[in-house]
């Protein structure tokens, strides 16, 4: 299973995360742990959603659907206004 995931910093609210892999848990340890160059200045995240896939190729194309202008548009729409508890 692949996944796109949502996150978005605790300490610095305004700012937001895509990414996807084939680890979920794994992935967003490495975030929180600032393993991620990008994520370290803005530790602690939160999982805001995720969504699972069973090919890579179709989690890749979702991730960039939401990094595009349209898929931020929807992104914001549907998935940042979950503000509030993490869901991992």
């Amino acid at each position: 299973m692949y996944y796109v995931y949502l996150l978005r910093s605790e300490s610095h609210p305004r700012q937001t995360y895509i990414g996807s892999t084939g680890n979920l848990r794994k992935r967003f340890d490495e975030h929180n742990s600032g393993k991620s160059v990008h994520a370290k200045k803005f530790t602690p995240w939160s999982l805001m959603a995720y969504f699972g896939f069973p090919e890579r190729k179709t989690a890749e194309r979702f991730e960039d659907y939401l990094k595009s202008g349209s898929g931020r548009a929807f992104a914001k729409r549907h998935f940042w206004s979950l503000v509030g508890n993490s869901v991992l």
